[in-house]
């Protein structure tokens, strides 16, 4: 214990003297840190435009080492939570990180693998292939004489790691305590959830794990290569793959040299990702040029995947019907997926956040009717969100970050390649999917169980609330100027409400009738009127209306 407060007082001084020498002491003074005269020499924050401050942090992170680069790199995702010029500057974050001895990456595998690295391998090669802040990889040969890559986390570096975290957080939350900024753009939420993402990273049997599951989707596709996972040579902290031996995407002379086709490259590649994305929800989080190679046949191959990411199907309906009225220039109903996601906060300006959207519509009027591009647009329309207040899911961020990274990608390989074009289609075969009668029935059946557990509790519900109200310990705090519209979804939620019991009555009462009927053996005739068949009918035409009620409301 005494060892470990040591050590992150020593990582905290350096973390704290690294900004300094960079010119943030007047932020570390606001919160607390340092003394007033540590900023004396320092600019006002007011007259730092965002782009010098933005090189500023670049520099900051890039001398405090790996985990600080990662999490710049990993910010660099978050367009809609922090500004741009502060984002571009992130973007340049590289892994300008020296190599470790051969002598510790023996002891790292031997230790991890449990039998001498001569056993284990054939051969490996001592200088690394590359370098990167959580690992380095080396070259290597199986003794069944297969190539492989063999990547090796740094000594101590999940320790270090930890500790950094640690301190992290420890400042955003004094960061969102002193500063009505950092409250602002959320920066503990963000530091949290960067953490998350760096700490999955560490795991190298996840990445390989990950890197299974998405050879899994192509199985049947020829077009798309996934190198395979040596797991009696992985572990923790080694991971042992097959060697690809291809050129990297963006190497455009050579593909040409060797008679590759970019623009069948550039479809491949784009379809792969979509199929990830839209077919099963789980995708390579960073597709930049170092992560995907072409093979003979013009081939994709993907690599590295510690950054898989996952979205659900709702999340995935959402970001496509986004696309799809940003295509049709349909701010009204963007606002209202916004809406349906439940990301809208209480004191959103609907008026301005539309003004904002058409403006944005206006500006990239041409661009959208040539259908050129997609990731910039998505990402200041979450920009427009952010400072509306909507608070847009991690995972669809990301997902536009990986479409503007794809984008860069295709843009050298064909520049005549669309990617919005590409992505229409897949986003209306969501829609129609989520449409599905099959699932719309589950969704309904899902919706009535909710609501009969619902009624269940009701009287249960009503005397606690009954008792807090008696006890006086209710507060009512009711905004005048939204009465009318909380009123009226009020007045909606007790219609639909009643229509529902109103239904369940008949159904049950319909449910007798028959059961009744079959017990005693009699018709069920009233003034020659075949009341069964009737009220059949009508139960089915009162669900019918129903769903469509639902479907229409876009509540589903």
């Amino acid at each position: 214990m005494l060892g470990k407060r040591i050590r992150h007082t020593k990582r905290y001084q350096e973390i704290i003297n690294a900004f300094i020498r960079n010119g943030f002491s007047h932020v570390l003074f606001r919160i607390g840190l340092t003394e007033r005269g540590a900023a004396k020499d320092t600019q006002s924050a007011a007259n730092v435009n965002l782009q010098h401050v933005g090189r500023k942090l670049r520099n900051t992170l890039q001398e405090l080492g790996p985990t600080f680069i990662k999490l710049g790199q990993i910010a660099s995702s978050r367009h809609d939570a922090l500004p741009e010029e502060i984002i571009t500057e992130l973007e340049k974050l590289q892994d300008h990180v020296q190599f470790f001895s051969f002598d510790k990456v023996q002891q790292i595998v031997e230790e991890e693998l449990g039998d001498s690295i001569n056993q284990l391998f054939q051969h490996v090669h001592e200088e690394p292939l590359a370098t990167a802040s959580i690992g380095q990889i080396h070259v290597g040969k199986l003794h069944n004489g297969e190539d492989v890559a063999i990547k090796v986390q740094r000594p101590d570096i999940e320790d270090r790691m930890e500790t950094d975290l640690e301190i992290v957080q420890g400042l955003g939350r004094l960061l969102e305590e002193r500063t009505s900024w950092a409250r602002s753009y959320r920066i503990l939420d963000i530091i949290e959830e960067f953490s998350d993402s760096l700490r999955n990273e560490l795991s190298y049997i996840s990445e390989g794990q990950n890197n299974e599951r998405i050879a899994k989707q192509f199985t049947n596709n020829p077009t798309v290569y996934i190198p395979k996972i040596y797991w009696e040579f992985t572990s923790e902290k080694v991971l042992t793959m097959e060697l690809i031996k291809g050129i990297k995407v963006t190497k455009c002379d050579e593909l040409d040299m060797q008679g590759y086709d970019r623009k069948q490259i550039a479809k491949r590649l784009v379809d792969a990702m979509l199929q990830q994305i839209v077919d099963h929800g789980f995708f390579h989080g960073d597709p930049h040029a170092g992560n995907v190679y072409v093979l003979p046949g013009n081939t994709v191959a993907f690599l590295d995947f510690g950054m898989a990411r996952r979205i659900s199907e709702e999340l995935n309906y959402h970001f496509a019907s986004i696309i799809i009225h940003l295509q049709d220039g349909n701010t009204d109903a963007i606002i209202k997926t916004f809406s349906s996601m439940e990301i809208m906060h209480e004191e959103t300006d609907i008026k301005r956040l539309k003004r904002d959207l058409d403006d944005l519509q206006l500006k990239y009027e041409e661009t959208l009717a040539n259908k050129n591009s997609l990731g910039k647009i998505i990402l200041e329309i979450f920009t427009i969100a952010y400072h509306h207040k909507v608070a847009i899911p991690a995972e669809i961020s990301i997902l536009s970050k990986v479409i503007l990274i794809l984008e860069g990608v295709i843009n050298r390989l064909d520049p005549d390649f669309s990617i919005m074009k590409a992505v229409e289609p897949y986003a209306k075969k969501l829609i129609r999917r989520r449409y599905h009668p099959k699932k719309l029935m589950g969704r309904s059946i899902k919706e009535l169980m909710e609501s009969a557990d619902i009624l269940t509790n009701l009287p249960k519900d009503m005397k606690e609330i009954t008792s807090v109200i008696k006890k006086g310990k209710v507060r009512l705090d009711i905004n005048v100027s939204q009465l009318e519209s909380v009123m009226h979804r009020l007045d909606r939620i007790s219609n639909r409400l009643s229509f529902s019991i109103i239904l369940l009555s008949f159904s049950i009462l319909m449910a007798g009738l028959i059961i009744g009927a079959a017990i005693t053996g009699q018709t069920t005739m009233l003034w020659d009127l075949p009341i069964i068949e009737i009220g059949t009918v009508i139960a089915v035409l009162l669900f019918i209306l129903m769903i469509y009620t639902i479907i229409k409301s876009g509540r589903m």
